[in-house]
């Protein structure tokens, strides 16, 4: 079988993205024939990426030539879409490219902002779809959404390299208790109620720390945060890390917050999970579905520092929770290796590759 895969690659190390690559890599050492599209591809020349409406045609003009000429030797089509003006440009044209060429097209679709977009756009989003092949989502929470709108899914979940991402055998540092956040610095991320929440479990905890991984356009306006909190050295902003230098992170972290006000199936959560890290998260979206309250994670309504912070308290003080969480993470997220994800991708690729 040939597969035509479309989707973004890192930079940035996205959750789309970091999915594209491993699902392509996964796929052909299977012994698939994989031809990957990138929707993120860079501007050539690269001058074009700094003007506005010009950028935008030297990209979607290739990428849909690029689709056409994929669609035309490939068997089967996964395609990556998301919510936004990026389903419009890079996903639609996939499914009515696939469909004039009679190519089955499987939508794989993420994004924790699905109802809010559906509910605004699904009078344009439904005729694309009714020509896919197949609607797949990685949780029960995108599966409920799109059922709202008269469109069945199914459940294929999120892939973790659990040969990268695992527990540490050693203990982290115990004369500081650190918080971990791998999260962009955007405001659908939460990470203001984080750093409100570590103000104020710094009154039980003195010697804490809160470790942010990421980049983005709420830098500076968080560092203010800091400062006006008077927090100093208690939080310390990363920048982008690779990988390994997250494992690393989690490897030597007490907690990870996950602080987000939309969320859909985070991989950050998931993959901390797998270091043997326990998490606090707030309740929002697909989280709920993929972690039990006080069983795999700690969950807190969203925006709500007060409660944050008391989750991250109890975590400190009770040391039995922090083991329980620990090993009952660890052990959820096995069903999101390769080896059990592999069997439900090959068996559609074959059934929509049948029926072609």
């Amino acid at each position: 079988m040939r597969l035509g895969l479309v989707g973004p690659l890192p930079p940035p190390n996205g959750g789309m993205a970091m999915q594209t690559l491993q699902l392509a890599r996964l796929l052909a050492d299977e012994g698939l024939a994989v031809e990957l599209v990138q929707t993120n591809a860079p501007y050539r020349p690269a001058l074009v990426g700094r003007i506005k409406g010009l950028r935008a045609l030297f990209r979607i003009l290739p990428y849909l030539w690029r689709v056409w000429r994929m669609a035309g030797r490939n068997d089967v089509i996964h395609l990556m879409a998301n919510s936004g003006w990026s389903w419009q440009l890079f996903a639609a044209p996939v499914i009515w490219i696939g469909w004039l060429r009679r190519k089955p097209v499987i939508v794989n679709y993420r994004g924790g902002e699905a109802r809010e977009y559906l509910g605004a756009s699904a009078r344009w989003v439904k005729p694309s779809l009714a020509r896919a092949a197949q609607l797949v989502v990685p949780s029960g929470f995108l599966r409920e959404v799109f059922s709202e709108f008269g469109v069945p899914a199914t459940v294929i979940p999120n892939i973790i390299d659990l040969d990268t991402f695992y527990p540490s055998p050693d203990s982290p540092n115990e004369s500081v208790f650190t918080l971990v956040i791998t999260r962009n610095l955007e405001p659908i991320y939460g990470l203001d109620t984080a750093i409100r929440a570590l103000a104020l479990a710094r009154e039980a905890i003195p010697a804490i720390q809160l470790k942010i991984a990421g980049s983005g356009p709420q830098g500076e306006e968080l560092q203010r945060l800091v400062d006006r909190l008077g927090l100093g050295s208690a939080v310390v902003f990363l920048g982008r890390l690779e990988r390994q230098q997250i494992v690393e992170l989690y490897h030597g972290a007490h907690a990870m917050l996950n602080p987000s006000r939309v969320d859909n199936m985070p991989n950050s959560v998931l993959e901390a999970l797998a270091c043997g890290l326990p998490v606090i998260s707030t309740n929002v979206g697909g989280v709920p579905y993929i972690v039990e309250d006080g069983q795999t994670a700690m969950l807190v309504p969203r925006d709500d520092a007060q409660a944050m912070a008391q989750a991250v308290v109890k975590l400190y003080s009770d040391t039995t929770l922090r083991s329980q969480l620990r090993d009952r993470g660890c052990r959820a997220v096995a069903q999101y290796a390769w080896n059990e994800v592999k069997p439900q991708w090959l068996a559609l690729y074959h059934s929509c590759g049948a029926l072609a």
